[in-house]
């Protein structure tokens, strides 16, 4: 009699564990998003550096102060696109909400999905170079000869080094399509950033 009752003693626990397991991983997934925005954030990767939400209450101006930003922009070999700044640059007080354009065209003969990267220069403004908008926060899809433009909203905040008078915006637009990439003479987005990975963590062949 006592073996049974040992099975079901036995079958409760095992239920028990995997009930417990199965919560903790339905609670790992639900903070794997918010996990993966604050290391974006943290370490600038796919373009989430200095992105905030729309402020309902405007931080203070400097109207003290002026800081010249400087827009640039190229697609990269695999996108047959051509892609520049409507404006070179503009001058901004720390604290004030401003708004520029980039122009991109579809130069091929066939719908293409491309996704811009950012990067900001001097690296110690890149935490300070606030995105409220912009085209990098999402893939953009062009159809043949399409052209678009593309508006970007920022704010430079006031916590800005003050030996900054320069800051420089850059976008390099990729392919998403590895194969359109390739047919085009360069790499996709992924492809890149696969590369990048590479580099930065080569692998060691051991001696034998």
């Amino acid at each position: 009699m006592t073996a049974p009752r040992d099975r079901t003693r036995a079958n409760r626990r095992l239920a028990v564990k995997l009930g417990v397991i199965t919560v903790a991983m339905f609670a790992f997934g639900y903070a794997l998003a918010p996990m993966y925005d604050l290391m974006c954030q943290a370490f600038g990767l796919n373009g989430k550096t200095g992105r905030i939400a729309q402020q309902t209450v405007p931080a203070p101006v400097d109207n003290t102060r002026t800081v010249t930003v400087e827009f640039t922009g190229l697609a990269t070999s695999g996108l047959p696109w051509e892609f520049r700044p409507l404006v070179k640059k503009i001058e901004v007080h720390p604290g004030e909400t401003m708004g520029v354009k980039y122009l991109a065209r579809n130069l091929a003969q066939e719908e293409i999905t491309g996704q811009a990267i950012p990067s900001v220069s001097p690296g110690v403004s890149a935490t300070h170079f606030k995105k409220i908008e912009c085209f990098c926060f999402t893939q953009q899809t062009l159809k043949p000869g399409e052209a678009r433009e593309m508006p970007v909203q920022f704010v430079v905040d006031a916590g800005l080094d003050k030996d900054v008078h320069t800051i420089t915006l850059s976008y390099s637009f990729f392919n998403t399509n590895k194969l359109s990439a390739k047919k085009y003479g360069g790499a996709a987005l992924g492809q890149v950033e696969d590369t990048a990975k590479h580099h930065a963590h080569p692998t060691t062949a051991s001696g034998g």
